[in-house]
């Protein structure tokens, strides 16, 4: 008997994994995913067997701040077209590929730079691989939201988070794998096996090239501006079926269409002004004083994990685990357990709701930290460094799948794309930052009272959780939680 779809809903469901475009997703996360850690975690790893100062490695971290800014150049990648590149590949695919080759280049520059002997030129590509980076991730989020309808964009999100994992174990697990393959002594410092692991590792990014390549152009969406006139037209016409002119009237004078003179004009500056500034004005409306408690809450939720997690690898290191030991444990293993603690997380929050779940990922990724004390007491033993890492990352994977729902439920859905990019930087701007003095701080007080401190300074975090859980409800609160 055939397979159809009446009699097998869950087979023709799946078969949206075979459209092109969500395929597509699959190696454009791969792009996406791999830069991070050739910049921050497998980065640090190199500069501590490089023998460059905590402190220095610490301070180094800062580059991963290019993520928490990028809302501020994000409306030029959304907006402003590329000589050439975007009349022959379409907006989208345009930025993709200027961003994926600025990253290739960036990260060959980084192979071709021993730290030991130009530290400058070194911070200098690892800005670059940052900046191209987030700008990559600018388009793509741009192009996974128009490239196919909503009914599709769940698969669209699978496949680009597993992409995204994959390339985080290649440019993690995969570049160590590589280093230590080429490496004659894990004794000594040896330059070459790193440049071979980031020659390969920028040869990977042509993997992302040639899929934007491959994959079509979205349509064009429609003009923001006119598209949010024409709904309070509708909206109007309604109440007012006598007058069809005011509602159209009122809809262009809040929402005016840009000059069509090339001038920055009136009409420009209010669409401006409606599309970078309503967002926030609305979170504001919306929450009242309230906002604040919301915003500190954001700013400090991950701040335990984010901290401890710069110092991660030059601790490794100093505790005399190799590359292939690290690899396989933390870069390996370790996301294995993030993505398991991720599925509980989900679990966990439709169970006991998410203020719940996110009160428990805050304690949990707060007492992990404490297994780290325990490990530098007990130096080089792999077991305990599995049990560490395996704790640590499940707890954290329970916390980011709380912290990722509480965040989609305060968006309006108006203005989901930008109220969420402001969520996530403002997420990222003051841990990154703290997480910048790491190293001085193991340098003055070391590594146990450094992890006691990570851990205590999850705790404030729980009396925001506890006040935000009894924060009212907003009066009218037009939200959508994807």
């Amino acid at each position: 008997m055939p397979l159809t779809s009446s009699t097998h809903p869950w087979l023709a469901a799946l078969r949206v994994y075979a459209h092109p475009r969500v395929v597509g997703m699959l190696f454009l996360g791969f792009s996406a995913g791999l830069p991070l850690l050739l910049v921050l975690g497998t980065l640090s790893f190199w500069l501590s067997e490089a023998g460059i100062e905590r402190a220095t490695i610490g301070h180094l971290s800062w580059v991963g701040l290019a993520y928490g800014f990028k809302f501020l150049w994000s409306p030029l990648v959304d907006r402003l077209n590329l000589p050439f590149l975007t009349r022959t590949f379409g907006r989208r695919r345009a930025w993709l590929l200027l961003s994926q080759l600025c990253i290739m280049l960036a990260l060959l520059g980084m192979a071709n730079t021993d730290p030991v002997l130009n530290l400058t030129h070194m911070v200098f590509f690892a800005l670059a691989v940052a900046f191209a980076s987030a700008t990559q991730d600018i388009a793509l989020d741009a192009y996974r939201i128009e490239a196919v309808e909503v009914e599709k964009q769940g698969a669209m999100a699978a496949t680009y988070q597993a992409g995204y994992r994959i390339a985080m174990i290649t440019a993690g697990a995969g570049a160590l794998w590589i280093a230590a393959a080429f490496d004659p002594s894990e004794a000594t410092y040896d330059f070459h096996p790193w440049k071979v692991a980031y020659t390969v590792m920028a040869l990977l990014m042509s993997i992302g090239m040639l899929t934007t390549l491959i994959i079509r152009e979205p349509l064009p969406p429609p003009n923001l501006p006119r598209q949010a006139g024409e709904e309070l037209y509708r909206e109007k016409r309604d109440e007012h079926q006598h007058d069809p002119n005011l509602p159209r009237q009122a809809g262009e004078e809040l929402y005016p269409l840009p000059s069509r003179r090339g001038g920055l004009g009136w009409g420009s500056l209010k669409w401006l002004h409606e599309a970078f500034m309503q967002p926030f004005v609305d979170f504001f409306q919306r929450y009242k004083w309230h906002a604040l408690l919301i915003l500190s809450l954001i700013a400090v939720y991950r701040i335990s994990d984010v901290v401890m997690g710069v110092m991660s690898n030059p601790f490794y290191q100093e505790m005399g685990f190799t590359k292939d030991e690290v690899a396989t444990v933390s870069k390996v293993y370790g996301v294995i357990m993030t993505i398991a603690g991720a599925g509980l997380g989900g679990l966990l929050t439709l169970r006991l709701g998410v203020m719940r779940t996110l009160f428990l990922g805050a304690v949990l990724s707060a007492a992990t930290n404490l297994l780290f004390v325990w490990l530098a007491g007990r130096g080089h033993d792999v077991g305990a460094l599995v049990f560490t890492v395996s704790a640590d990352n499940l707890s954290a994977g329970i916390a980011a799948s709380a912290f990722v729902a509480y965040l989609s439920g305060l968006t309006n859905q108006a203005y989901s794309a930008t109220q969420y990019a402001l969520f996530t930087s403002v997420m990222l701007l003051l841990p990154k930052f703290i997480a910048g003095f790491s190293g001085e701080f193991v340098d003055a007080y070391g590594w146990a009272n450094f992890f006691t401190g990570t851990a205590m300074i999850g705790a404030p975090v729980l009396i925001l959780v506890w006040l935000a859980s009894r924060m009212p409800k907003p009066g009218t609160r037009d939200q959508q939680q994807p």
